[in-house]
């Protein structure tokens, strides 16, 4: 959080747009949003989703139940993998955001909010052999119509770097425009469509259709 911190600080410096892809909260935190609003410097984050991540194919389920009338009682989200970020998290000072980052993706989705003992969402372990490879596990449980209760389950395997890779290059392209466009402060189309934790929560169906017109500029 503080090397996060400090970079925040070196971009408003030296008047450079900032992509936050990392689980500290700038972009979404009013004090830093307002600094990078006051010299009108674009900012995007915090906290990047992946292209086909834990985090994404959650949240689109989730949103999808509901959608669909069918309440949820529980879920978790379990990940596992073996690059450093897995390692840094085993210190558990480190993985306070990171699950208020990825929990708050999920619950934002949701038409009712669940009690905190009800959800589970963040980083599990770091198995070494796995190396790049990072694998999800997810499960929801909830009622359907008259009460039937329905459960699934997902099991995901991705490379875990070049899952982000894309979605980064995207922040990038869009933090230009923003700059070419003159707007400042935390960028809302990118951020709801691209990262865990925005200032601004939206659906991804709604995100993408605000961030395609902030592109074409009928934002």
């Amino acid at each position: 959080e503080k090397a996060t911190q400090f970079w925040a600080q070196i971009c408003l410096d030296t008047n450079t747009a900032f992509v936050n892809c990392m689980p500290a909260f700038i972009a979404s935190d009013k004090e830093w949003a307002q600094k990078f609003a006051d010299k009108n410097i674009p900012i995007i984050g915090d906290d990047i989703k992946g292209q086909v991540g834990a985090t994404i194919v959650h949240r689109t389920l989730a949103r999808l139940c509901n959608d669909r009338g069918a309440s949820i009682e529980k879920t978790y989200q379990i990940n596992v993998g073996g690059n450093t970020d897995f390692l840094n998290m085993k210190e558990q000072e480190r993985l306070v955001s990171k699950r208020i980052s990825k929990t708050e993706s999920v619950q934002s989705q949701l038409d009712e909010r669940l009690d905190d003992d009800q959800i589970y969402v963040g980083p599990s372990d770091f198995i070494p052999f796995l190396g790049n490879t990072k694998l999800m596990f997810m499960r929801i449980e909830g009622k359907q119509w008259a009460n039937i209760p329905y459960n699934m389950e997902v099991r995901l395997e991705v490379d875990d770097k070049s899952n982000s890779a894309g979605i980064v290059i995207d922040a990038i392209r869009l933090a230009k425009i923003a700059l070419d466009k003159g707007v400042g402060g935390p960028i809302i189309p990118a951020s709801a469509y691209l990262m865990k934790h925005p200032i601004k929560q939206m659906t991804d169906t709604e995100a993408k259709t605000v961030c395609e017109k902030f592109v074409a500029g009928n934002d």
